[in-house]
């Protein structure tokens, strides 16, 4: 089944300098669950032994007390994943570790190289062997072959040959690296527990282990991290910063600062201005949980309608289902969105989301709406008509299947079933961000993509390359 939502992308942690590396990595983990859903690992290091256990699944299902037991050593690399169709296999889940002639190395990667298809392609003329269907290990192939002496070097080396969106935690020979790519698409903060550092995709993490939140890496950073203490280098070429304001509109959690901003006011303001731009005489305002709750709350605060719960979502659905029958067409979203006929029946209905992206879920929320006995149903969404993929680390429908990629907004209210539909414009969004959007990569809703993906791009991370056996 084809989805309907722009999906989740990865989650790093880096811990180095405690003695529980492990348990904080699974902890910090867990507060980045949101990002990723089917594999979570941890890679922990003690001395120069880098141990690593892996599995598909929640952080909670992968990691156990036993397995964290058995992870002894004071830094760790984390990782949380999401993978489309064919690319599950336990093999593309991270950390991924490696030995090579200067000792083992593990991984975690949150982002997308749009030029991997070409390097990988080199890399096997030369006579390297792939084990995975990922873009990262093209990273370790590129280090494993560099002539740097140093690790630092021969690190920069290889990251200076790829293009796209890489945050980046490394673990080797008692040094923790992290590192940013010089556009600075996906976050990653640093932060201290103590006298333990701790780097990870995004504040909540730290919140929820308790450590104090440092700073953000910079875009083009590389900060190693040793015995010594923290390091700090700018060994790429500057580019225009291009943060993904997709992590506001929904990827990051609410609680997050994430680009140095707070993503529950960002995503309140939204709403705000599509109250102001786009009124309707109604009854409430109500959110498409969890996401769109925020904006929902600001499209009632600057409308002054009561806001309502109109669907209260389920957090324990598992990621597949039978369809029995054509009967079940909405069973999906059923067993996500439940109605509250109470607070739905007779009344006309302001439906906040954050996004719409193939339009078949929306279509199937006015339905369930409608049947719970909506008189209107007047859809709002707070960012801009997505028109073009992502390239850059998150999971997007081709081009083809976006809804608005050739349709206006009349046809798409049309195609969903409701009364009137409207979007935050672009304009609007730009201004919110400042100085007209510059630093931001809207590229999904403007086409303006920083870093022009290659011929034979593939629409997401994972699977990048074909996924056999």
């Amino acid at each position: 089944m084809a989805f309907d939502r722009f999906r989740d992308e990865c989650g790093v942690v880096g811990v180095f300098g405690h003695l529980e590396a492990a348990r904080l990595t699974c902890l910090a983990l867990h507060g980045l669950q949101h990002r990723g859903q089917e594999g979570a690992g941890i890679a922990v290091g003690e001395g120069d032994r880098v141990r690593l256990l892996r599995g598909r699944g929640l952080v909670g299902d992968v990691f156990g007390e036993p397995e964290l037991a058995s992870l002894s050593g004071d830094c760790a690399v984390g990782h949380v994943r999401y993978s489309t169709a064919g690319g599950g296999a336990l093999r593309n889940v991270q950390p991924f570790v490696v030995r090579y002639q200067h000792g083992q190395v593990a991984i975690a990667h949150n982002g997308n190289l749009v030029n991997a298809v070409e390097l990988r392609a080199e890399l096997e003329a030369r006579g390297s062997i792939f084990a995975t269907s990922s873009d990262t290990e093209v990273i370790l192939h590129l280090l494993a072959t560099s002539r740097q002496q140093s690790f630092v070097n021969r690190l920069v080396d290889a990251l200076g040959q790829v293009q796209g969106a890489w945050s980046l935690v490394l673990l080797s020979n008692r040094h923790l690296v992290v590192v940013r790519d010089p556009h600075g698409f996906r976050p990653l903060v640093l932060g201290r527990l103590g006298d333990a550092w701790v780097a990870v995709s995004e504040t909540c993490a730290l919140d929820l282990i308790g450590a104090t939140f440092e700073r953000e890496v910079e875009p083009g950073e590389m900060v190693i991290i040793d015995d010594q203490g923290e390091h700090s280098l700018r060994p790429f070429p500057r580019q225009p910063r291009r943060a993904c304001v997709f992590e506001h509109i929904y990827f990051s959690r609410p609680n997050s600062q994430t680009f140095g901003r707070s993503v529950y006011g960002m995503r309140h303001r939204h709403g705000g201005l599509l109250a102001d731009v786009h009124p309707v005489e109604a009854d409430l305002v109500m959110p498409v949980p969890d996401s769109g709750t925020p904006a929902a709350l600001g499209y009632a605060q600057a409308s002054g309608l009561p806001f309502q719960q109109g669907l209260i979502r389920s957090h324990y659905v598992g990621r597949t289902f039978l369809e029995p029958s054509q009967d079940g067409r909405d069973l999906g979203v059923k067993l996500k969105l439940s109605p509250v006929r109470d607070v739905i029946a007779g009344r006309r209905l302001v439906v906040v989301d954050d996004s719409l992206v193939r339009g078949t879920t929306s279509k199937k929320i006015v339905r369930m709406l409608r049947e719970a006995g909506a008189r209107e149903v007047h859809l709002r969404i707070a960012s801009p008509p997505i028109v073009g993929s992502c390239f850059y680390g998150i999971d997007t429908p081709t081009q083809s299947e976006l809804v608005a990629h050739e349709q206006d907004a009349d046809a798409i209210c049309r195609f969903v079933g409701a009364d009137s539909l409207a979007y935050l414009d672009l304009e609007r969004l730009r201004g919110d961000l400042g100085e007209g959007g510059a630093g931001w990569c809207d590229a999904c809703f403007s086409l303006d993509y920083p870093v022009p993906p290659s011929d034979g791009v593939p629409r997401s991370q994972l699977p990048l390359f074909a996924d056999e056996g």
